[in-house]
């Protein structure tokens, strides 16, 4: 029942986001649309796994966290209809940063 209201959880905060500048930086798109399951310092939380530094995201190749990002994965909502390739880019781009400082 827990793993029903969290998704519904990410689910309704996925709808109610609202699309990040077309020029915002991969930075502004992770705070617009990730802090809040995956950590502002990409730490993890409630709703989301780590992905930061040290984490399994750090080890896998871009093309899987594109797919991710634009597709969903398990209780994570797609992007697609939200952030264009090149956010994408700029998201991932941000990430890697963090990553590996």
């Amino acid at each position: 029942m827990r793993q029903v209201v969290l998704a519904l959880l990410v689910a309704l905060s996925a709808c109610s986001v609202s699309r990040p500048a077309e020029d915002a930086t991969g930075e502004e798109i992770y705070s617009q649309l990730c802090t809040n399951c995956h950590g502002a310092d990409l730490e993890g939380g409630p709703l989301g796994p780590a992905i930061g530094p040290g984490s399994n995201a750090a080890d896998l190749p871009d093309a899987f966290l594109e797919f991710t990002i634009i597709h969903g994965r398990g209780s994570m909502p797609s992007f697609k209809q939200v952030l264009n390739d090149a956010q994408v880019e700029r998201l991932i781009q941000y990430m890697r940063e963090v990553q590996d400082p």
